[in-house]
């Protein structure tokens, strides 16, 4: 008789909501207030044995530690990055853009930045620092009528014309 596997992971919702919430980062808002406020300050932390690489090489972009700084270096040519980097162009959703969904105000279109990552070790120390700009986009065209119907202006437009207003 073939043996009867034993559920015995069944249950175990305790355990991946402990591990979903361990591995969580932090969120585009809290990375857009770092890189406003203290983008210097994270860039040279103190050193502190517990995190990987003694805290001293940190993406501000992905909230992570790394080990070395080709560890960084590397990182930093990932489409796990590139995405982050993508993600945080468009400005993050605020308190008052949510009270525009309500109806209180009228929406405003999220502007656009240009977001480059940030600088190496050598670079900080010639003097580079982290750029957020903010790109002025062009004046978009008009949108298109992209009604289904066609617009008549031949001989059926004429007679439309004269069944509305009839001349005398």
């Amino acid at each position: 008789m073939p043996y009867a596997r034993k559920k015995m992971h069944d249950g175990d919702t305790h355990l991946r909501r402990r591990w979903r919430l361990r591995n969580r980062k932090k969120d585009l808002d809290e990375i857009d207030t770092d890189l406003k406020k203290n983008s210097e300050q994270l860039l040279n932390q103190e050193v502190d044995l517990d995190k990987p690489g003694f805290a001293q090489f940190y993406c501000i972009h992905c909230a992570t530690y790394y080990i070395n700084d080709r560890a960084l270096q590397d990182h930093f040519r990932t489409k796990v990055h590139k995405r982050r980097l993508k993600a945080l162009e468009v400005e993050p959703y605020t308190l008052e853009d949510s009270l525009r969904a309500a109806g209180q105000g009228s929406f405003i279109q999220p502007s656009k930045r240009k977001i480059e990552t940030q600088p190496s070790r050598k670079e900080q120390a010639d003097g580079k620092r982290i750029k957020v700009d903010e790109v002025i986009e062009t004046e978009k065209p008009p949108k298109q009528n992209l009604s289904k119907t066609p617009k008549y202006e031949g001989q059926f437009g004429n007679i439309m014309k004269n069944l509305i207003s009839p001349s005398s």
